[in-house]
């Protein structure tokens, strides 16, 4: 189990989204700590990333921004401070094509509530530039996503560009250097939960998945997670509850008992408490 397989699994309770962002002239938006995970390609013309905490990153078209869940930043024609920034509108309606000074797409997923821990473990914000000669299949996923956007495509379109291109900008930042990998034992305990979230474990059980005693594995798999071990199988029974509600017409009671619980009720209770409304509504508003 890897951390990228383990995030795009996070993210699929959410919607997928993808939008063209525009400007011309002294053009510059900030972007909210919101719940998504995605990226930004700059499709035409030159623009700078503002970070919370670092320097603006000068960049050219191609580049790609890869942005985790609840890291604001800016997108500015010239450098500045975050503050300096006005937020993003949007509701924001794009230039007609060939005539803004630089040109994005975005690619998001939206998650409702709190994101999962492990999105939480992702590095915020990155500028990256890809090699697409080295990548040419990078290239034409770009432009099949642009293509999906004008067109107006069927969201599964856009869910499957997303989740490659967000898998792209992951594998990406792996090769540099930054640890989207945990050690096998906590992987072992991971690849258990996320592939029977309906048994019953317990911490016991899950350190003697991981080779571990059970003081040493709950230490562990919190610093490589974010989060205790019972926090992340509720974490993950729940955002699995809600993918299976947004793709699926299986009942309540068949989902309750995919993913651990023993009644409906006691699914629905703690599914409102994690998304703020109950599963029928979650069901409904996805749709």
């Amino acid at each position: 189990m890897d951390m990228i397989t383990a995030a795009i699994d996070s993210v699929r309770s959410g919607r997928a989204r993808a939008r063209r962002i525009t400007g011309s002239g002294a053009w510059k938006v900030r972007f909210p700590p919101i719940a998504t995970l995605g990226f930004h390609v700059l499709l035409r013309g030159e623009s700078w990333l503002i970070p919370a905490d670092e320097d603006p990153v000068a960049l050219r078209p191609g580049d790609m921004i890869f942005t985790a869940a609840l890291t604001e930043h800016g997108l500015a024609h010239a450098p500045h401070r975050l503050d300096e920034l006005p937020p993003f509108a949007f509701d924001h309606r794009p230039e007609p094509a060939g005539t803004a000074d630089f040109e994005f797409l975005c690619g998001t997923y939206a998650l409702e509530g709190r994101p999962p821990a492990l999105l939480r473990q992702l590095p915020g914000v990155v500028a990256l530039s890809p090699d697409y000669d080295g990548n040419p299949g990078l290239r034409t996923l770009v432009d099949m996503l642009v293509a999906e956007y004008e067109a107006r495509g069927p969201e599964a379109g856009r869910a499957a560009l997303v989740d490659l291109l967000i898998v792209y900008a992951l594998r990406h930042l792996q090769e540099q250097g930054v640890p989207l990998a945990v050690e096998p034992g906590i992987a072992e305990a991971l690849h258990g939960i996320h592939e029977r979230p309906e048994h019953p474990w317990t911490v016991r059980e899950l350190s003697e998945v991981a080779g571990m005693s059970r003081t040493s594995f709950a230490r562990r798999f919190a610093a490589a997670v974010g989060t205790s071990p019972m926090a992340y199988l509720t974490d993950w029974r729940l955002s699995t509850g809600a993918r299976l509600l947004r793709q699926t017409g299986t009942p309540l009671a068949g989902i309750a008992r995919r993913v651990g619980y023993a009644t409906e009720f006691g699914f629905a209770a703690a599914f409102r408490r994690r998304y703020g409304v109950p599963p029928g509504r979650f069901r409904a508003q996805s749709g």
